[in-house]
């Protein structure tokens, strides 16, 4: 038992004790008037406030890090995955136009087939010589198929060349643009001109040069050229281009210097015909020159 004394002692104490007591639960308890929140929880709240800012922009600074790593890996494999589509499409639609142009190209031989009066060899191109020297190509046909040397060889849009070499299987042709390649041609109708000439290449892989029209002959940018047949090689109206430059004599005795662009795509002939075509003798092909009339013997 506690004597009155330690009692009275310890009572100041005891008091204190249950005042503080009392504070610290009416402050836990208080609300603010006007917003009716809880005072000592607002405090608390603003005293943690910024270190709560502190660690929420290092936390998302870190993530948006870490979010753009992997955004921009996404965009990379997403790149390569449309290169590659990319890559593909245009693969198909180069096939697709090589298949259009090859397509064009075997129509247009057939309607030559169905056309000319001569029987002809369909061809392919299978290789051509490098040199500029020699503008020559083979051909995958050769004298098993009937192909001979000179015969003349054209695509659906002109006269391509001459056969100079056979074998059984294979045909080495000399194109228009070799200046070793000639042929007897005239411009304009083949019923009502007398320009008549020879057309060989120019040394332009491009151009061929025609020579021997007589200065007076009326010749015009756009003029038709086709064979006349008086060459012993090809026969007479073969197309064999355009006029597109004339440098003019101005005489009888000077002949006009023509330069013609070949009416067929020399640099990318890739089907040809080969035409099972045999000269007639020397009198019948002259009987049949534009504008030639032979005197009947008495």
């Amino acid at each position: 038992m506690r004597t009155q004394k330690e009692i009275r002692r310890r009572a100041p104490a005891v008091l204190v004790g249950l005042l503080g007591l009392n504070f610290a639960l009416m402050t836990l308890s208080a609300h603010d008037a006007a917003s009716n929140q809880i005072v000592l929880s607002a405090w608390a709240q603003a005293v943690a406030s910024p270190f709560q800012r502190a660690f929420s922009g290092v936390g998302g600074a870190g993530v948006g890090f870490f979010q753009s790593l992997a955004n921009l890996r996404g965009a990379a494999a997403e790149n390569a995955a449309l290169k590659e589509q990319l890559a593909a499409t245009e693969a198909e639609l180069r096939g697709a136009r090589a298949a259009r142009d090859a397509n064009v190209r075997l129509q247009g031989l057939l309607k030559l087939k169905d056309e000319s009066p001569y029987q002809s060899v369909p061809a392919r191109v299978i290789a051509r010589d490098p040199s500029a020297w020699f503008d020559t190509v083979i051909l995958n046909q050769g004298s098993s198929s009937g192909v001979k040397v000179n015969m003349p060889v054209v695509t659906y849009e002109g006269l391509v060349g001459r056969v100079v070499g056979v074998s059984p299987w294979s045909a080495q042709v000399s194109l228009l643009t070799n200046e070793e390649t000639a042929a007897g041609a005239v411009v304009g109708q083949l019923e009502g001109s007398t320009a008549l000439g020879v057309v060989r290449g120019s040394g332009d892989q491009s151009l061929l040069l025609m020579s021997y029209v007589p200065g007076l002959e009326t010749i015009t940018p756009g003029d038709a050229v086709t064979t006349t047949g008086q060459d012993g090689i090809f026969p007479l109206g073969l197309k064999v281009g355009e006029v597109v430059e004339v440098t003019r004599a101005g005489s009888a005795t000077t002949s006009h210097e023509i330069k013609v662009k070949p009416a067929a795509q020399l640099d990318f002939i890739r089907e040809v015909a080969v035409l099972l075509y045999q000269p007639p003798r020397r009198e019948t092909m002259i009987e049949t020159l534009p504008n030639m009339k032979r005197e009947s013997k008495q």
